[in-house]
């Protein structure tokens, strides 16, 4: 008895030291996913953060027309290519894990193609920006202002799109260094364009906007040389093929209720900026949400790495056929967003007295920032959370479900609560935010319940189904028996 009790304690301790090995592993490589990555969204969001900052300084009808446009671009394009194009990463994800490169080009280019004809009718619907916001009641100063500035970023629509698919295909083969790079290069190229045309040549709020378009296209013709010339793609891209037009409406079946699962939670803070328009004091709401609004979005960059990481792990792992690796990383992942969460919350509240000085000389301001930054604490943790468990259903494939969640979420609950809170109550714009973090506190309810319920081994018969699916005959059987 005594003998099996100690050979059974040191089986126990075996695993327990397994499990442990395989958990810092895991943080291990997740980390090294979401470093670059979070570095290279943060710098990607300094872009357009960088043009609102130095329009800030030209007055506060500038800050506000600028501030509405970018909301509305964000609304009506932005978050609707972003959305189409993190299908790749469910299908690029899963074909890497299967070992069917070849799989990934021929993603990559079906993607460009159908996201560059979807931003012709976007480009339509961005030169009547101000004729548009005043249809809804928005103050006709600030929207002929963001009429302006939309239409001079109007160039900046077909480089977004093509550059979320550069990045989604090479962030699936874990390729993330070149990423960060590059946009480390497009920031500061786009400092010293800003500053040029804002100043030195004198167009102010349209160089701004203009600038945008000038360093995103940077940022694309980078990511596109190197995919080119690097070694590291030599088995994923394999040039232009015509195999890219065979099976795009499987490509639409997932790419819309991407865009729908992105679109809808990224539309719901965006509206509560196009809310604040018709609070009392406009100009000052306007303003405050909206910096409040690109402040969360530059903290969301840090949870949003983490969510692109775990989006290609489990991705990866599913297409590879390792369920148990999958479930593993989901686990790890939430413990790093909630440290992220408290930690960041905590950075929030000690810098919320000078943070609105990078955006205003005005002192109400400023002032109303410092108060915002506390709310912004609370929906940055929850944020995290769900934006880590929307990776997860990304890389298994979950878009409609993650749709219906957010549909639920923000739009029969956030925004209800924000209008009664923001209106009814009379709270003003705090109310609007306040009303948000109902909706993500929603979402991370509902997501987390699907995540724990999930079967993997089922999920990886799934993966393994989808890749093969849109193999050739010819290299289904080649790579199967390479697997």
């Amino acid at each position: 008895m005594a003998k099996g009790g100690v050979e059974e304690a040191l089986l126990l301790a075996s695993r327990d030291e397994g499990l442990g090995l395989g958990v810092r592993d895991e943080v291990k490589k997740q980390l090294w996913l979401a470093g670059p990555l979070i570095a290279g969204a943060l710098l990607q969001n300094l872009i357009q953060m960088i043009s609102v900052m130095y329009v800030g300084h030209l007055g506060e009808l500038a800050l506000a027309g600028a501030s509405m446009a970018s909301s509305f671009a964000t609304v009506t394009g932005f978050s609707l290519l972003l959305g189409m194009a993190s299908a790749l990463d469910t299908l690029c994800g899963q074909a890497y894990g299967a070992r069917q490169y070849h799989l990934l080009g021929v993603y990559k280019q079906r993607a460009m193609v159908i996201l560059t004809l979807v931003s012709i009718p976007l480009a339509v619907v961005w030169f009547y920006t101000g004729e548009i916001l005043l249809l809804f009641g928005q103050d006709p100063d600030i929207a002929a202002e963001a009429g302006t500035y939309a239409r001079w970023m109007i160039p900046a629509i077909f480089a977004y799109g093509l550059l979320q698919c550069h990045v989604r295909f090479l962030q699936t083969q874990n390729i993330v260094f070149p990423v960060m790079a590059s946009a480390g290069a497009a920031a500061a190229f786009h400092l010293l364009v800003c500053w040029l045309l804002v100043y030195v040549a004198g167009m102010g709020s349209k160089g701004a906007a203009l600038s945008n378009a000038i360093s995103y296209w940077v940022y694309v013709i980078v990511l596109a040389v190197y995919v080119r010339v690097s070694s590291s793609c030599k088995e994923t891209w394999t040039g232009f093929s015509a195999e890219a037009f065979r099976d795009v409406l499987s490509f639409f079946r997932l790419a819309v209720p991407s865009a729908l699962m992105v679109c809808l939670e990224m539309w719901s803070f965006e509206l509560i900026v196009l809310l604040s328009g018709l609070l009392p004091n406009p100009k000052l709401e306007t303003s405050v949400l909206s910096i409040s609004l690109n402040t969360a979005a530059f903290v969301w960059m840090i949870p949003f790495g983490l969510g692109s990481a775990i989006s290609t792990r489990v991705s990866n792992e599913l297409g590879a056929g390792r369920p148990d690796a999958a479930r593993l990383a989901v686990r790890v992942v939430v413990f790093l967003a909630v440290a992220e969460g408290l930690i960041m919350g905590l950075v929030l509240i000690c810098i919320r007295y000078v943070w609105g000085h990078a955006y205003s000389d005005v002192e109400e301001v400023v002032t109303y920032v410092a108060w915002m930054m506390l709310i912004i604490s609370v929906s940055n943790f929850f944020d995290g959370i769900q934006c880590v468990l929307s990776g997860v259903a990304r890389g298994c494939g979950w878009q409609k479900i993650g749709a219906w969640i957010n549909l639920g979420a923000y739009y029969i609950v956030g925004i209800p609560s924000a209008y009664l809170i923001a209106f009814v109550f009379q709270v003003g714009g705090t109310g609007l935010w306040l009303g948000i973090i109902c909706g993500l506190m929603v979402q991370v309810l509902l997501l987390m319940a699907i995540t724990i319920c999930t079967d993997w081994d089922r999920e990886a018969d799934k993966a393994k189904d989808r890749v093969f699916s849109s193999s050739l005959p010819t290299d289904f059987a080649t790579e199967d028996n390479a697997i």
